[in-house]
């Protein structure tokens, strides 16, 4: 992917955020020469890779098979082993119409999946085995705190 491309994916992203009255934190927009000017203050953004991530997952082709992310917050595993610190992350996900992100799931954390954008968003649920393969087992999920169990292979929109 050419890096004109990636900045007109950042330039859309956070337009499309800020129309939504979302704005990232001030070290989104810092410059080159800004984050040279940064010392032990920005520890964090970096050990815990804060900010900007365009994937195509490998494929070569975004637009089909692709996702915007910008990391706000981003716990460590040895924090959700601890109880301490921060144990959770926050991200910012945007996808296109049509867009396909594949599957994934963590054995260290939960995630909360919350659709600000107001478009269709389609997530197809399943248990891991473990062996990381999928499950047949029902999934029991809480949508806007109402808990539901689903079949496997079953898609909330």
């Amino acid at each position: 992917m050419k890096r004109s491309e990636i900045n007109a994916i950042m330039r859309e992203a956070d337009d499309f955020m800020k129309s939504l009255g979302f704005h990232l934190p001030p070290f989104a927009y810092w410059t080159p020469r800004e984050w040279r000017s940064k010392g032990e203050e920005a520890r964090e953004i970096v050990d815990n890779q804060l900010g900007w991530d365009i994937t195509d997952f490998g494929q070569g082709n975004y637009e089909r098979l692709g996702l915007f992310l910008f990391t706000i917050r981003n716990g460590g595993v040895e924090n959700l082993k601890t109880g301490q610190g921060k144990t959770y992350a926050e991200k910012v996900l945007v996808a296109e119409i049509d867009q396909v992100t594949p599957m994934h799931f963590h054995w260290d954390k939960v995630e909360d999946i919350i659709n600000r954008g107001g478009g269709r968003l389609a997530i197809k649920l399943y248990n891991s085995t473990d062996d990381e393969k999928l499950a047949d087992t029902d999934i029991a999920v809480s949508m806007d705190g109402v808990k539901h169990t689903f079949k496997a292979g079953h898609t909330v929109s």
